[in-house]
């Protein structure tokens, strides 16, 4: 099998981040986002949405989306459990990778959107328009995720409690995404955020 990647995007680390922790070797196929690889005709062959990340299997087959990717790939490789090692704690870690997904994830890209010189000509291409407000109105959404994010995560190592989780790789690729290249800052004074992002940035699989 082989992973359609990208070096600027979270959601294809995710999945690196995933393979890492794993111990798995699988080849990557670089798609350059920005000159809209992913909407090419061959590659939509593959994934009608035109997105990535893209596991493409050796029969051909081929499972997109991230979290879908990791799935299959625990099925796998159960061990390390990062989906969870039974009922409980596989709802548990649903749970947080959901709430870092929609109260994180899903604001930062509107802010990449509405907000990045980089993605205006890809806003264009598809026949739309920045809209600054909406950048403007979500960053303020990120803000409050922070501090919630910070209460939350007090006492705890992980976002889960123990162990490290998918939840963990989210919430890394996500924050690191939008320092890096949404121009999001996360207030040095959210300890507990800092803390965190300290101890799963220093595991070797963040550097995936």
């Amino acid at each position: 099998m082989k992973l359609y990647d990208s070096a600027i995007a979270p959601n294809p680390r995710r999945v690196r981040i995933f393979l890492a922790e794993k111990g798995i070797e699988v080849p990557t196929v670089q798609v350059d986002l920005l000159k809209r690889e992913q909407k090419s005709e061959e590659f939509k062959r593959k994934n009608s949405l035109g997105a990535i990340p893209l596991l493409e299997l050796d029969d051909g087959q081929c499972i997109a989306e991230s979290v879908a990717i990791c799935r299959y790939l625990e099925e796998l490789h159960p061990e390390p459990a990062l989906f969870g090692r039974n009922a409980l704690e596989r709802a548990h870690f649903e749970m947080w990778n959901r709430r870092v997904e929609l109260g994180l994830g899903v604001p930062v890209a509107q802010v990449w959107i509405h907000g990045s010189p980089y993605t205006a000509p890809l806003v264009a291409a598809e026949g739309g328009a920045q809209v600054p407000a909406a950048a403007a109105f979500n960053r303020e959404i990120i803000a409050r995720f922070f501090r919630w994010f910070d209460r939350e995560l007090d006492g705890h190592t992980f976002i889960a409690g123990e162990p490290f989780s998918i939840a963990d790789i989210s919430a890394l690729c996500m924050i690191d995404f939008a320092t890096a290249l949404v121009g999001i800052a996360v207030d040095p004074a959210l300890v507990n955020v800092a803390r965190w992002h300290a101890t799963v940035a220093a595991r070797p699989s963040a550097q995936a």
